[in-house]
């Protein structure tokens, strides 16, 4: 959208990109010492990446700390073979674009010298969603989507307190900016004697939002080798209510899909769609749902050994519908000869999608090993079930359950500590037949994340 509020604006294009890593779109890469650890890190949560993992473990850190970093990832394309309304009922192949994108995190902490109080604050990117077709003139999705953007990135203010050596809490607020793109090119059906059944035009639809939120946490530490870690995140609500809407290549044989049964012999049809324009411009919104998450841990420490497993709950049962606003156009058809007789036919409008996804839980297992004092080695297991539901899903997120492998690496030098971490996600195969598609879809993603973090 024109005129992008600048500082949260700038966030979005220097750091963060669109993408879809954990089922569904959320994005758990908030600290790369966490993803070693297959994200089991609410019981831990021992360094800066607390503020997302769970805030109330910001009083086990000491002075000041700055943690910087970035995940990589290479999502590559998924394959589709199947049938859409546009193969005709012929079995086809499409293959989504490979996509390189990069997740930021960046944390301030500082804690008291009597360790009862830290504050703090995060930025990250919790949600995002970002799938492209190789050819929007030609894909067999194109009449649904050709390429799709959900950006976002939060700021969030986090303050905890130590209520006594077994009892920590912390809370945050959380001021979420997102933005949306949404590409697509209409196909005429052939109706009648208008036989061409071709692209229409092209639709390019972009937006921005912001919302408020919050987070809190609880620490437990029942003995000395065990500790146990509640986090929850509230749901966010993105009303795009401005969004830009262009409209370009206007087909002047292909302007209008007309349903319902051929005019039958002897009638000719032929449209005036946008006043004749091959190009238009105009507003449009819509509104997501982000879910709430909860997480619930409990890691176990022996000697240089410390494992922990989480139950992470997504509750995506708040994504029930999308309905997109666009300007009612109206086309003015004319049918019948000689004198063809005209009526007015809506060429854009609202259309809503039913969605009705289901909350799920991914398990999540992690290790950690410490070889010496400053060499740590670990590694993660993460089973992470789809919430999208066959008789809905789409072809702007082909999600399956999905098996994610993980190992990490961390080094201490000084005030220096230095995290690298490896994650391959493995997708099921899914085949699915509902209206937007009868197939199979399969593919999967590899990520490289590194942060840096110094204690003063």
């Amino acid at each position: 959208m024109r005129g992008w509020k600048m500082v949260p604006a700038l966030l979005i294009l220097l750091f963060t990109a669109s993408t879809s890593f954990a089922a569904g779109f959320r994005l758990p890469e908030a600290g790369v010492k966490a993803m070693g650890m297959g994200f089991a890190f609410t019981a831990q949560a021992d360094d800066p990446s607390a503020i997302y993992f769970n805030p109330a473990g910001l009083t086990q850190l000491k002075g000041q700390n700055i943690m910087v970093g970035v995940t990589y990832v290479r999502e590559n394309g998924g394959e589709f073979t199947g049938t859409t309304p546009l193969t005709g009922g012929a079995t086809a192949s499409e293959t989504q674009k490979s996509l390189n994108f990069y997740i930021p995190n960046m944390y301030y902490t500082r804690t008291t010298s009597d360790g009862h109080v830290a504050y703090g604050v995060g930025v990250f990117a919790p949600f995002g969603l970002g799938q492209e077709y190789e050819n929007e003139n030609t894909s067999i999705f194109r009449n649904q989507v050709t390429k799709i953007d959900l950006m976002t990135v939060v700021v969030n203010p986090t303050i905890a307190f130590k209520i006594n050596e077994m009892v920590s809490v912390g809370v945050g607020v959380d001021f979420m900016y997102g933005k949306a793109k949404l590409n697509g090119t209409p196909v005429s059906p052939v109706v009648g004697d208008n036989t061409a059944g071709g692209n229409m035009y092209k639709m390019d639809m972009e937006a921005d939002a912001t919302a408020w939120g919050y987070n809190f946490g609880v620490l437990l530490k029942p003995t000395s080798s065990v500790k146990v870690g509640f986090n929850y995140r509230s749901p966010f609500t993105l009303e795009f209510n401005d969004g830009d809407i262009d409209i370009s290549d206007i087909s002047q044989a292909n302007r209008l899909a007309l349903a319902g049964p051929p005019l039958g012999p002897g009638t000719s049809l032929s449209t005036n769609a946008f006043a004749g324009r091959t190009s238009y411009s105009g507003k449009g919104k819509t509104k997501v749902a982000l879910p709430a998450t909860a997480t619930l841990g409990i890691a176990y420490t022996a000697g240089r050994l410390t494992v922990e497993a989480d139950a992470d709950w997504t509750f995506w049962s708040s994504y029930k519908s999308l309905t997109i606003e666009r300007p009612r156009v109206l086309a003015t058809v004319y049918t019948g000869v000689p004198t063809p007789p005209t009526t007015q036919v809506p060429v854009l409008g609202t259309t809503t999608s039913n969605k009705n996804w289901s909350d799920v839980c991914a398990l999540r297992l992690g290790a950690e090993y410490r070889v010496t004092d400053p060499l740590a080695l670990r590694a993660g297991f993460v089973y992470d079930p789809t919430p999208v539901p066959a008789e809905t899903m789409g072809p702007e997120l082909p999600d399956a359950d999905r098996l994610n492998y993980m190992v990490g690496v961390g080094y201490k030098v000084g005030p220096w500590t230095i995290d690298v971490a490896g994650m391959y996600i493995d997708k099921f195969d899914r085949t699915v037949t509902n209206p937007q598609f009868s197939g199979t879809w399969k593919g999967d993603a590899w990520l490289a994340g590194l942060d840096v973090g110094y204690k003063f």
